[in-house]
């Protein structure tokens, strides 16, 4: 809201006839129309709408507005991906990321204003966590970069595509901000949003179990899994939320969650770490656990940031590791790292935050504190 005003990036389709019925007493077709200019052709001013009506024009400029958020700084990469920082406030700004591959471009989005997880190998989970993101705030990442590579120029595929993918693997726990992510993925598929394929939308998590069994019932898109631990004796000290729920838990979800959503596979995330979890008996203790499963395996090489006490496993461990699981037929694939001379890569972004926590919590209290920020 800005003012009585209605911000209406972000408004899923239902909500937004609903608006335009209810408000402005104007058809459900009306609705459509806005999504059209709001999505497709990335309109912000109502004028500019030139197939509405001038007196429905005049009226949405009063009730309504779009307002997307602020960029703040802008970097780009010498391998071509580009980071923005946005401002969600006066003191708060998260980041968001467009890799760029040959016939694919990748945006990397985040959920929340830092996180509450406290993965120990990730740089945005050492800022702490503010806030939950809106559905505006979420959306309005997507819209924000697809005016940008307009502008710069990016010619994107043959069918004018620039974006052809969505992730959630920015800032923060997407399913601990359920309420404001599942409306912004429905947004990202309906063909009068930005009509992409359930595949091409992407939730990465750190493992909220209740959260993935809702998502089973209600969204399909393509899930992905932050492991980085075959055993819950490390996972728990990397992924502290597997205190609260332990592999076998967190395996069984994700199960579920291909048998309802007829999904194809699940990609689990694996950051390498110096001998942290790089040994070969690690990768044999991830083939007992997914030998025979609709997973995939994606070994993340390390990104370094500052104060962290861990470093990236050699190149040689990790195609050993990599190999290791294939002999035991899991497949797994490294990710090549892009972006990280402007602190772009995964597990760098870290944005802006002011932390709400006055103390770090056990993990007791971290798995009430997670719990609390579903909604």
């Amino acid at each position: 809201m800005v003012g009585d005003r209605v911000n209406l990036l972000g408004l899923p389709r239902t909500e937004l006839e609903a608006f335009v019925a209810e408000r402005l007493g104007a058809k459900p077709f009306r609705a459509r129309q806005l999504m059209k200019w709001i999505y497709r052709r990335g309109a912000a001013d109502f004028a500019a709408m030139s197939d509405l009506k001038q007196d429905f024009r005049a009226q949405l400029k009063l009730a309504a507005t779009i307002t997307v958020p602020e960029i703040v700084t802008q970097q780009q990469s010498s391998d071509g991906t580009r980071k923005w920082m946005l401002r969600m406030d006066e003191v708060q700004g998260i980041e968001t990321v467009y890799i760029p591959e040959p016939g694919r471009g990748t945006l990397c989005i985040s959920s929340q204003v830092g996180c509450a997880m406290d993965c120990t190998f990730c740089a945005t989970a050492q800022q702490g966590f503010n806030r939950n993101l809106s559905v505006a705030e979420i959306v309005g990442q997507v819209w924000l970069a697809h005016r940008e590579l307009a502008d710069a120029g990016d010619a994107g595929r043959a069918d004018g595509r620039t974006i052809t993918n969505i992730v959630f693997m920015g800032m923060g726990e997407p399913l601990a901000n359920y309420r404001n992510v599942v409306p912004a993925m429905r947004i990202f598929m309906d063909d009068l949003g930005y009509d992409l394929s359930r595949r091409r939308v992407t939730l990465s998590t750190s493992g909220l179990v209740p959260q993935i069994y809702k998502l089973a019932e209600e969204c399909n898109v393509a899930l992905a899994v932050s492991l980085h631990a075959p055993n819950d004796a490390l996972r728990n000290e990397l992924v502290p939320i597997n205190r609260k729920h332990p592999i076998d838990e967190l395996l069984a979800a994700c199960w579920h969650y291909i048998d309802k959503q007829n999904g194809r596979s699940i990609t689990f995330e694996y950051v390498m770490l110096d001998g942290v979890n790089d040994k070969p008996e690690h990768a044999r203790g991830l083939a007992r656990l997914l030998r025979g499963r609709p997973a995939k395996l994606n070994l993340i090489p390390f990104n370094a940031f500052p104060g962290t006490r861990y470093r990236c496993s050699p190149a040689a461990v990790i195609v050993r590791f990599r190999d290791i699981l294939n002999e035991h037929g899991v497949i797994a694939t490294t990710r090549r790292t892009r972006g990280d001379d402007i602190d772009a890569a995964c597990g760098q972004l870290a944005g802006r935050v002011t932390d709400r926590t006055l103390v770090r919590l056990g993990s007791k209290l971290l798995g009430r504190r997670a719990a609390a920020e579903v909604e």
